[in-house]
């Protein structure tokens, strides 16, 4: 009997190692980046050149794949669920999203999350959503990632995703480019995901250019090196550009505490996560800023914890959030559009600016 249930045993055992080392092979053989500086094609429908002196407005905003209702909470932030509920709360959510992008009324619009097809967003074609529903706007994507499956939490796996950012601008865009971000080596690149940022050329009326920089940065990595070299990388592409005498921007989600003190602002644990150290203002090239005017008197946060679902003034918030912006740009002001996390982990951010 005793040789009987040793043999079951070891016949389990093998099958679990088999599989797991299956699932491993698969996971390394599947893993792919895309190459760096890619070029990509802008979907122009509209070819207005912008002006000097002229008010524009910027909006940016994770979407987090329209996943985030305010009662949802995330598995690799403490809480219980991978994927969205349903295919209806996806819609729900991008439609609301896109009512805010109405109401908002931007000139360029930023999105980060942005799934083109998901298990984790019900295969939600979202970038053809945003594309369908703002249809008054050139539009670009840029991909993210294409993830393998991922066969965790075990009970709900979080799947597969492709997933990206997407550009919206009245401005035409002449030509875009996909550059890769340094992403981790190990085997946290399958958790942590690939990154990337993109860079949009827009014509102003007096010969210079717009560079439009839409990222999204690592959240969950421990190496603090990988942050600073997703940095670095973006800094060198915004002085060159502004060096030639462009107008740069970048809009997007840093994983960085913006404020500098959001524990303060908001109240909230200060304890540091991953995605919530200081932004290092002091290491932007020379001639860039990031603009934060009245954010902090004004207490919005643009990002909540998901540990739990969202209970205000209770719910870990801060402001990741923002803008990075050349001295040749004029701010004339900086918000948060307080939605209460109704469509997303995010609310948006938008700017009012002139170029001198």
């Amino acid at each position: 009997n005793m040789k009987k249930v040793g043999k079951i045993l070891l016949g389990i055992i093998t099958a679990i190692i088999l599989v797991l080392g299956g699932y491993l092979i698969y996971l390394f053989a599947s893993y792919d980046r895309l190459p760096d500086h890619l070029t990509l094609k802008p979907d122009n429908q509209h070819n207005q050149v912008l002006e000097t002196n002229k008010t524009y407005r910027a909006m940016s905003h994770n979407i987090g794949y329209g996943a985030y209702p305010p009662s949802y909470s995330f598995f690799m932030d403490g809480g219980k669920y991978s994927r969205a509920y349903d295919k209806k709360t996806v819609e729900k959510n991008m439609n609301g999203i896109v009512t805010t992008t109405k109401e908002l009324d931007p000139t360029f619009a930023f999105y980060q999350e942005v799934d083109q097809d998901g298990d984790r967003s019900q295969h939600v074609d979202e970038v053809a959503f945003l594309k369908n529903h703002l249809s008054d706007y050139n539009s670009l994507y840029g991909q993210n990632y294409d993830s393998s499956y991922l066969f965790y939490p075990f009970t709900d796996p979080i799947g597969q995703a492709k997933s990206g950012l997407v550009t919206l601008s009245q401005a035409e865009i002449t030509s875009s480019k996909r550059y890769s971000l340094p992403i981790e080596t190990n085997f946290n690149k399958f958790v942590d995901l690939d990154r990337a940022f993109t860079v949009s050329r827009m014509p102003v009326k007096n010969g210079h250019e717009f560079i439009a920089i839409n990222t999204h940065l690592s959240a969950f990595t421990k190496d603090r090196s990988i942050q600073a070299a997703q940095l670095k990388k973006i800094f060198d592409v915004m002085e060159s550009e502004y060096k030639k005498g462009n107008y740069v921007m970048v809009a997007g989600d840093y994983n960085h505490d913006v404020l500098g003190n959001s524990p303060d602002v908001f109240s909230t644990s200060k304890k540091r996560e991953t995605w919530t150290h200081p932004f290092p203002k002091e290491e932007l090239p020379a001639g860039f800023h990031l603009p934060t005017g009245k954010l902090a008197e004004e207490k919005k946060p643009s990002a909540r914890a998901l540990n739990e679902p969202y209970k205000q003034g209770k719910t870990y918030t801060t402001l990741i959030d923002g803008f990075l912006v050349s001295d040749n740009i004029n701010v004339e002001a900086v918000h948060i559009k307080d939605m209460q996390f109704k469509y997303s982990d995010h609310n948006p951010v938008y700017l009012d600016f002139t170029f001198k």
